[in-house]
């Protein structure tokens, strides 16, 4: 299907608009609604890089052009009545303007259990200790104290896995790899590796 076909399927409103929700194509959290007119559409189809359409500046804007955080475009789609786009993106950095990974982070309710994206959820607590830091966070510390310190935890935390795979003792390595974990998702964080990009690779080795 051509892009202009795919256009001329979505209803647009008086003003030529319509919203835009992006959700992590990994995560499958919602991180922003936004809206897009057929000028962005079409130019975020063509670019594969989300572009949006700003209300108040009354022009189109590439999500990132200006902090970094680009939007790389997974998939398109919209609703039975065409009036509402899902873009399914890959995030790159915060998707909120306040520096949160989402710009849906005021909870009033929230009884998910979390379990099967825990590694998820930890690399987001961990991305917003680096955006926003907090006061005695060990996170933090790491941050402070920088790459080689963050890359020495790595390398000791290695070290006690293996002890503890000699030691035959599940517990102890289960807790080690746990530590192992945490500490490789700090070194992403502060290296700027998603968790995306890490099972694409892993897909890719797969196939």
């Amino acid at each position: 299907m051509e892009y202009n076909e795919v256009i001329e399927k979505i209803k647009f409103d008086a003003k030529g608009l319509v919203p835009a929700i992006a959700q992590d194509i990994n995560t499958k959290k919602v991180l922003m609604m936004a809206y897009m007119n057929k000028e962005s559409i079409k130019k975020t189809l063509e670019d594969k890089k989300v572009c949006y359409y700003s209300r108040s500046r009354e022009k189109l804007w590439v999500k990132g052009e200006t902090s970094g955080n680009f939007q790389s475009l997974k998939g398109f789609s919209y609703d039975c009545d065409g009036d509402t786009v899902l873009l399914e993106v890959q995030q790159k950095g915060p998707a909120c303007h306040t520096g949160k990974y989402s710009c849906f982070h005021n909870y009033v309710l929230d009884e998910r259990d979390n379990k099967d994206k825990v590694v998820e959820k930890l690399y987001e607590i961990i991305q917003d200790r680096k955006i926003n830091p907090k006061e005695n966070s060990y996170t933090n510390y790491l941050f402070k104290e920088g790459i080689d310190k963050i890359l020495k935890k790595v390398a000791e935390e290695s070290g006690e896995v293996i002890i503890a795979s000699k030691n035959q003792d599940k517990n102890e390595l289960v807790y080690e790899i746990s530590d192992l974990v945490y500490h490789t998702l700090v070194l992403m964080v502060e290296k700027k590796v998603n968790i995306g990009e890490i099972k694409e690779e892993l897909i890719k080795r797969h196939k």
